[in-house]
């Protein structure tokens, strides 16, 4: 058994920090939500990582998840559910949070291998193109999923995906969501290694099948996940690390950084504000709210309230309404009743016949 130390005490610590040979490893440790992580584990793993990057006896730090389903699947949506949709002027602080974990990958002295144990979605995805070198399990896969939940890829993705596949892939990942499995991951660049990750019986499968994949997830039929070639394969690439001079290997990543600092320096701080904004809008109330009930997104709805002008932005309609009975000002233009007094409003037509 390896010894670990926590950054953060408590019965189930969101980030785990351990130091042998050189090597610092920063473990995200909510395997119970896919290792998504919330706000609290954004401050965590960004000191975790600049900790490690002040350590002078550190050579590489290696980025993980706890557990073998995944690498990390972006934010905790049921968190975004429950807080950003309901506080969106709330989601620019978290976005604070993002940025700063994401900028410790990006600036820190040490190279970053990321350890993709698992699925890496979204912010999952974008963390491990912020790492300098990624070693990826043959079970695992990577995708985006902005566009269905009601969100943008911009913490990252839509900077970095065109400079690590180019445009045509990049969009390709962003728009349409697919799955990309290890295999094509390598074929594309965007990692540097697969190790393999499943086997049946004392057979290794270096293209497991979807299907396979979950057979080992499941024990079933001799399937099973294994990670010491993983962890091996990581191993060895930190320990090539050791030969280099330190202060050439900082050098070399500041400037290998460049392009990806003008872009992200350009796009973020944008993003942070229309991110913050849409938050209010009716896309991710839907989205997060689908996600947290475990239900289909009702795209259709969404669509039909487009193409017949009925304020697809807002829940209930443009805050038009007025109502005679009371006063009360800036109700939803679907609203058949005052939320104030309860008493009934001329309509959602007449409401949308008020707008100035």
């Amino acid at each position: 058994m390896r010894n670990q130390t926590t950054l953060v005490r408590g019965e189930l610590p969101e980030t785990l920090f351990e130091k042998r040979g050189g090597v610092a490893t920063v473990t995200i440790n909510r395997p119970q939500a896919h290792n998504s992580y919330s706000a609290a584990t954004l401050v965590e793993l960004a000191e975790a990582v600049r900790r490690a990057g002040r350590d002078d006896s550190v050579v590489a730090v290696v980025v993980t998840g706890a557990g073998d389903r995944a690498f990390c699947t972006g934010g905790d949506v049921k968190e975004y559910e429950r807080d950003y949709v309901r506080r969106p002027r709330d989601y620019w602080q978290y976005m604070t949070l993002f940025r700063d974990w994401i900028e410790s990958l990006l600036r820190c002295p040490k190279p970053v291998v990321a350890r993709l144990n698992g699925m890496a979605v979204g912010g999952g995805n974008e963390t491990q193109l912020a790492c300098d070198l990624t070693v990826m399990g043959s079970h695992a896969w990577l995708g985006q999923v902005g566009t269905r939940v009601g969100s943008v890829a911009c913490g990252g993705a839509t900077q970095w995906l065109p400079l690590a596949v180019g445009d045509k892939r990049a969009r390709q990942m962003l728009l349409l969501n697919e799955r990309i499995p290890a295999p094509q991951a390598l074929d594309w660049g965007l990692v540097n290694e697969v190790a393999p990750t499943v086997r049946r019986g004392d057979e290794w499968l270096a293209e497991p099948t979807p299907e396979e994949v979950e057979r080992a997830h499941r024990r079933e039929d001799g399937y099973a996940i294994d990670l010491a070639p993983l962890d091996r394969a990581v191993e060895v690439l930190a320990g090539r690390l050791h030969d280099a001079f330190p202060e050439c290997l900082r050098y070399t990543k500041a400037q290998t950084n460049f392009w990806k600092e003008l872009v992200w320096g350009m796009t973020m701080p944008h993003a942070q504000e229309w991110l913050a904004l849409h938050f209010a809008c009716r896309e991710p109330w839907e989205g997060m709210t689908a996600f947290a009930e475990k239900r289909p997104v009702d795209f259709a709805a969404l669509r039909r309230r487009w193409a017949e002008d009925r304020s697809p932005e807002t829940p209930w309609g443009a805050p038009v309404g007025r109502c005679a009975a009371c006063g009360a000002q800036g109700l939803p233009a679907e609203f058949a009743h005052c939320g104030a007094c309860g008493a009934p409003l001329a309509g959602p037509a007449a409401a949308r016949e008020a707008r100035p």
